[in-house]
């Protein structure tokens, strides 16, 4: 009965033991990966990633709203790594990227009487923060319906988004202030810039 029961818990522990390496594996640098350098390819699992926030309707300095069409949602993704790496120190690690999906919303539909619900994908852009780049971040575009790319370079002239990115963000060039459990983290390591 004993040497059963050894077995059974030298089983249980190789068990847990492959589990553990497996995870490893797959939070790991293969999350995501470039093309011919800097080219990113778009990760065909990021929606089972770290969802960070979802939001409705928001619309940028400068840009107008329209009246005439339903808001859109976005979802904002990030790798698991680099989500575990944030919380334990209130800063992103190198090698982070963030996926934000962009969304139709409709009211109509089924049995729902009142607010509004996601609907089909319109496009996708990322966000990665690399010390290869010059100023450490890139962004990218990989658009959306017939024109979806599932590979795409860095966006050439990213002034505005590094100037939003950077006048706007609580941490770091991220939006962390509309991402609640972030913000909790950063507050708690000191990481939040001033004035948020």
């Amino acid at each position: 009965m004993r040497r059963i029961l050894l077995v059974l818990l030298v089983a249980v522990s190789l068990a847990a033991s492959a589990v553990a390496v497996l995870r490893a594996r797959q939070s790991g640098p293969q999350e995501w990966r470039y093309v011919n350098g800097s080219s990113l390819a778009l990760p065909s699992n990021y929606r089972e990633w770290m969802w960070v926030s979802s939001n409705l309707g928001m619309v940028y300095e400068g840009e107008a709203t329209r009246p005439d069409r339903p808001p859109v949602f976005t979802n904002v993704f990030v790798n698991p790594s680099s989500y575990r790496g944030f919380i334990d120190t209130g800063k992103w690690p190198d090698k982070t990227i963030f996926i934000l999906e962009f969304r139709a919303s409709s009211a109509e539909g089924s049995f729902v009487t009142g607010g509004r619900f996601q609907g089909g994908l319109l496009s996708v852009e990322a966000e990665v923060k690399d010390a290869k780049f010059p100023d450490g971040w890139a962004f990218y575009n990989f658009g959306g319906g017939a024109q979806m790319k599932n590979v795409t370079e860095p966006v050439a002239d990213a002034a505005r988004c590094v100037e939003c990115h950077t006048k706007n963000t609580a941490v770091e060039r991220t939006f962390v202030q509309f991402y609640p459990t972030l913000l909790e983290a950063a507050k708690k390591h000191g990481t939040v810039k001033p004035g948020f």
